[in-house]
């Protein structure tokens, strides 16, 4: 089962996806409206972990957003866990890939996987516990399952 701590992360990724987030009293407020009940200093944990940095928009404001200078090879836990702990099934049918998550998980995991910029990948589109990906050929959708399908075998394995 996703621990509270995961859950939340996954909430947070979800809400700086969905709209601008400029403070971590907004985002505290947003994560409270959403039932999490958090302090300031946990919130602020959060971020560091998760590795959210403050970006200018276009309109001179800022804005978190996913901190994405590593590798795909280096990715970080935090991306493991969310990923590991909300997926539940992931399959491809020619160059189309669909994710089965746990309800309410979809969004925060396709998030997170836009945010490392697959090769490959043409779009991808979030439910509420569906994510469903366009790939550029079957090859690209047959691979990019392996691998996910291997992150969360390696992540569980981990956890054991």
């Amino acid at each position: 089962m996703r621990t509270m701590k995961a859950r939340r992360h996954a909430k947070i990724l979800e809400l700086i996806n969905d709209r601008p987030i400029e403070t971590q009293d907004e985002l505290l407020n947003l994560l409270s409206e959403s039932g999490f009940s958090v302090t300031q200093a946990t919130v602020s944990r959060d971020i560091k972990e998760l590795r959210l940095v403050k970006t200018l928009t276009p309109d001179g404001h800022y804005r978190y957003s996913v901190h994405i200078m590593e590798p795909k090879n280096e990715m970080s836990n935090k991306f493991l866990l969310i990923f590991s702990e909300s997926v539940k099934d992931i399959d491809s049918a020619g160059n189309m890939l669909v994710i089965k998550c746990y309800t309410g998980m979809a969004n925060a995991v396709c998030a997170a996987l836009d945010s490392l910029h697959w090769s490959g990948v043409v779009g991808t589109l979030a439910g509420d516990d569906t994510i469903f990906m366009v790939m550029r050929d079957e090859h690209n959708a047959r691979e990019l399952v392996i691998q996910l399908r291997k992150m969360v075998s390696d992540a569980k394995a981990g956890q054991m």
